[in-house]
């Protein structure tokens, strides 16, 4: 039997091909998008989960707060590392990392820019699961001026050459460097990328015995059955042995008075697992992820999927009347209402098949398109794993469930003797349920729109805020060192380039802050200040177009302006500086005495980090010509820039051989910032257009039946008079009503989760009610494109054969 009324269902399938399309195209479309949401939520959440260590590998983490300036970062001091492993039982091993930034790599008097190089102790590969290709991993980094490359890396740099042994040069360094090792290029999946990994004793630094100064990123590696909460435990008493001593040296106080005072200064611990979805910590590496996008997007997939599941509850129950004799026939001839919904159930599982196989095709056509957007490489490899076939059966099963669960239930129940009598028909057509999905529908729909036109407004505006400089017509010049003592002799080389409006050099630059320091203030020795710190020359402010609040720039007729400072207006409002003048820092130096740092200016506000922040207090100190690293940025006239960019090249080449200029757009680099509320809201578009796309397929299905059922009444209309508009308006008023009623369920809670991500911006648009209304009328406009064409075409038709029908 129950074979019968399966080969039954697929004959009727023919019978009603429209429906069908609409429902597959549906239900695909859906699928579809919860899968990409999927492949992107698990390979966010999968982020170094390849380390087999995984579970015993942290990092530390610096928690800091002076001077009511708060930072959490992943920076610690090269001692630390060392000292623990001394100290600590729990612990079994230590990695210390550092990224170079892009440096240059030269053979055989060929240059290769490298943007992603670290600085790694010997036992990086006891920490991480990376496979060396060649050479001893025991011994791999254990020297300075050794260097791994990765497989990519070493055939780009080599070719078919054997690397192992081979001398490089690297960067600035006049040292050789000797290839010991290749391995396989590190996992996309990583929270650090890494072309090449140098040696860390090869870097200066790494002996630094200074435990204030917070410069890298160190893990430990603990021993089994060892739990990082003990570690943490030991923390307090490590600090009061070696950062008590210094605070008591640069500061004059203990540790204790110190914390006593409202500051902070803690290390904790953070599992390998948590830190690309931890955006409270200051990243070394990549940039980490939000969670709250991946629960926005989970969220997301789930409606679209409920939204395509109740067009297909929408239309079955929108056909009943056209089923409804079937199934009064079959019960009389025996069917019981079990095998009814069995056979309607089977349907929908039959159309959820298809879908799935059309979802399928669709995710790998439009995955590069994904990855592409992203940054990201997805993948969907059905064989990887002999669990995701099954596993997409039992999704496609549970949608083909929620999908045709209560159509099949609705259907089965028919009384056999009103249904072929005829009176159960004005039931059927009670919609009462269709008119609740609908409203569902579309105020989901209406919510995505206005979320995503909130999404875009927030970039617009960020992207266009004054920032206090003026970031357009600058290009940065990275690896100021490479310059060397010829740094001075090249700006003035290059400010005589026509085209070149002024030149500066800097140790930091407004995107890319690399340094946070404490300082003291004259009278007042038991408090601490903490403002971000860069080195800038005499051209600084007039290069990027800032502007001074009082006070004046640093100037060359004045030799103390080497040991000066300028401070920004919220290290002068924070600080409750009432006098610049009669306000000197201070700043401990490397023997012990104090330098004093007297402020001769302040400069207006301006954004040097996201604008997720507030502006926290900055200070720019004169560079000193042996301060030889950093950026040079350039500002250009606007006019014919590839010619001055060309000339600025060549004076290059003249100052530092086999070593090519590299540069960025200030403004462009801005813009990366943001990138990633850039792609969500991109994808955002994406899916609402999509849950917006089934919305109307639903909507013009449900008009076409209603068209259907009321082709008398509307040839009665047009027989008495009214005209096609008149038809148009009394067919479509319920629709009106629908939508509108959406965008009142919708307001409220498009209102509060925008407010909710917003908060995620201290500088953030209102969202206003504009923007509200613009998602009513947006939704208004794609439902009344949906239901004219069939609407216009049913009212156009001479009502003598309307009044036939039926």
């Amino acid at each position: 039997m129950f074979d019968k009324l399966i080969k039954y269902s697929l004959r009727s399938f023919k019978r009603q091909r429209a429906y069908i399309i609409i429902n597959i195209l549906g239900l695909s479309i859906g699928i579809s998008c919860s899968l990409l949401i999927a492949l992107y939520v698990i390979n966010e959440a999968s982020y170094d989960q390849y380390n087999v260590k995984k579970d015993r590998i942290f990092r530390t983490i610096l928690n800091g707060k002076i001077g009511g300036q708060e930072i959490t970062t992943s920076s610690s001091p090269a001692i630390m590392g060392p000292t623990m492993v001394k100290e600590f039982p729990e612990i079994e091993d230590f990695l210390r990392m550092n990224g170079r930034g892009p440096t240059v790599i030269e053979y055989n008097n060929q240059t290769f820019t490298e943007d992603h190089i670290i600085e790694a102790d010997s036992s990086f590969f006891n920490f991480f699961s990376i496979p060396v290709i060649k050479g001893d991993r025991q011994s791999l980094l254990n020297a300075p001026h050794k260097v791994v490359l990765s497989e990519s890396t070493a055939k780009k740099i080599f070719g078919g050459e054997n690397p192992i042994d081979k001398q490089v040069k690297i960067g600035s360094d006049t040292a050789r460097y000797i290839v010991t090792g290749i391995m396989a290029d590190i996992p996309q999946n990583s929270h650090f990328e890494a072309n090449a990994l140098t040696s860390f004793m090869t870097n200066s630094r790494s002996k630094d015995l200074t435990w204030m100064n917070n410069s890298f990123s160190t893990y430990f590696l603990l021993k089994p059955n060892s739990t990082y909460k003990t570690v943490d435990a030991k923390y307090p008493e490590l600090l009061q042995k070696y950062v008590g001593p210094e605070i008591q040296k640069y500061t004059g106080i203990s540790l204790n008075d110190f914390i006593a005072q409202g500051n902070k200064y803690r290390f904790y611990l953070q599992n390998l697992s948590d830190i690309h979805l931890d955006t409270s910590v200051q990243q070394d590496f990549k940039a980490s992820v939000d969670p709250k996008y991946l629960k926005i997007f989970g969220s997301i997939a789930i409606l679209i999927v409920l939204i395509a599941a109740i067009n297909f509850m929408n239309l079955s129950t929108a056909q009943a009347s056209r089923r409804a004799k079937e199934v009064g026939i079959k019960k009389v001839a025996g069917s019981t209402r079990s095998m009814l919904a069995f056979q309607f159930l089977s349907e929908s599982f039959i159309l959820s098949f298809i879908a799935l196989i059309v979802a399928i095709i669709f995710i790998k056509l439009s995955l590069p398109y994904f990855n592409n957007l992203l940054g990201a490489n997805l993948k969907l490899s059905l064989f990887a794993s002999w669990i995701i076939i099954p596993l997409l059966i039992l999704f496609s099963l549970f949608v083909g469930i929620l999908a045709g669960s209560y159509p099949a239930l609705f259907l089965s129940s028919f009384n056999p003797y009103e249904v072929l009598k005829g009176s159960a028909k004005n039931s059927m057509q009670n919609g009462s349920l269709r008119r609740v999905l609908v409203v569902f529908q579309f105020a989901v729909s209406i919510l995505l729109i206005v979320g995503t036109m909130i999404m875009y407004r927030q970039i617009k505006y960020m992207l266009n805020k004054d920032l206090g400089f003026k970031k357009e017509q600058l290009i940065v010049i990275n690896r100021a060192e490479a310059l060397g003592k010829k740094m001075k002799s090249f700006k003035e080389t290059v400010k005589n380039i026509p085209g070149v409006v002024n030149i500066s050099s800097s140790t930091a630059i407004p995107g890319r802050t690399n340094n946070n320091n404490g300082y003291m203030m004259e009278g007042r020795k038991d408090e601490t200040f903490l403002m971000a710190t860069s080195w800038v020359d005499y051209n600084f402010l007039d290069t990027y177009g800032m502007t001074l609040d009082s006070g004046r720039s640093f100037n060359e007729s004045y030799t103390s302006d080497k040991d000066a400072c300028i401070i920004n207006e919220s290290a002068y409002k924070n600080f409750k500086i009432t006098n610049i003048e009669k306000t000197r820092f201070m700043e401990p130096s490397d023997s012990g005495k104090l330098n004093y740092l007297p402020i001769i200016g302040v400069v207006k506000n301006f954004n040097f980090e996201s604008l997720r922040n507030p502006i926290s207090p900055y200070v720019l100190k004169f560079q000193n010509d042996n301060m030889l690293w950093g950026y040079i940025t350039v500002r250009l006239s606007g006019q014919n820039y590839s010619k001055t960019i060309s000339a600025i090249e060549d004076k290059w080449k003249e100052f530092v051989s086999n070593n090519p200029l590299q540069y960025y757009f200030l403004d462009a680099d801005f813009e990366l910032m943001y990138k990633q509320e850039k792609q969500n809201a991109q994808m955002a578009v994406i899916f609402s257009i999509l849950a917006i796309f089934i919305a109307a397929l639903g909507l013009f299905g449900l008009t076409s039946f209603t068209v259907e059922q009321r082709t008398k009444e509307i040839g009665v209309r047009k027989a008495m008079g009214s005209s096609v508009t008149g038809i148009y308006l009394v067919i479509s008023r319920e629709v009106f009503i629908l939508v509108s009623v959406s965008a009142l369920i919708s307001w409220p809670l498009v209102y509060y989760w925008a407010g909710k991500w917003l908060e995620n911006f201290y500088y953030k648009i209102n969202v206003g009610f504009f923007t509200l209304v613009i998602g009513l009328a947006v939704a208004l406009g794609i439902a009344v494109l949906t239901i004219s064409y069939r609407i216009f075409i049913a009212a156009r038709v001479n009502p003598a054969q309307s009044l036939k029908y039926e």
